[in-house]
């Protein structure tokens, strides 16, 4: 009985959280409140924004194959993000590395819209579970390479060159990214 209490429990709140959420999670504008955590330095690195991408899914059999439900959330964890105390105090170093880091929310804003897409266009069969786990882990890998490749060319934004070249990157890939199907 208790059991079953708590999951039905956790059942509204999950439900309460899909309403709330929807599928058309707005791009975020990262601000200095984003980031709340103590400065954990390593290396040349002054800042660092965690984002976390959660994953839920319903499923519904229906004619031997499975209709699923997705609710894919992005989070900046604000404990974990964290920005150098002296950054804080320089307002044009601020800007310069706010917007590097709105270049790693743009990462995992777009992982979240691809897994979105990805899974809305893919029909399931039994072995959904598999599925699911091949394609968040094939689509999570791209980005984290992504992210990786953004730090290297970058120098963690030292090098303004490429810096402006990414901006210009993801302002395209934002601009003329596919819609989410409803």
């Amino acid at each position: 009985m208790r059991r079953g209490l708590v999951k039905l429990t956790c059942m509204l709140a999950f439900i309460l959280i899909a309403i709330c959420t929807g599928k058309a999670q707005p791009y975020k504008q990262l601000t200095t409140n984003d980031f709340q955590g103590p400065p954990r330095h390593y290396g040349d690195v002054v800042a660092e924004t965690a984002c976390s991408i959660s994953l839920k899914y319903d499923v519904h059999a229906r004619n031997n194959y499975y209709q699923l439900t997705f609710y894919v959330t992005l989070e900046v964890d604000r404990e974990k993000s964290w920005l150098d105390r002296d950054i804080r105090n320089n307002p044009a170093k601020l800007i310069e590395i706010l917007k590097h880091e709105q270049g790693h929310y743009s990462i995992s804003y777009m992982e979240q819209q691809e897994l979105l897409r990805t899974f809305d266009r893919t029909r399931f069969d039994e072995n959904y579970k598999d599925e699911v786990n091949e394609i968040f882990e094939r689509i999570h890998a791209k980005y984290q390479q992504l992210n990786r490749d953004y730090d290297d060319d970058t120098s963690h934004s030292r090098n303004l060159v490429q810096q402006a070249s990414w901006d210009k990157y993801f302002r395209r890939k934002l601009a003329y990214m596919p819609p989410v199907s409803s």
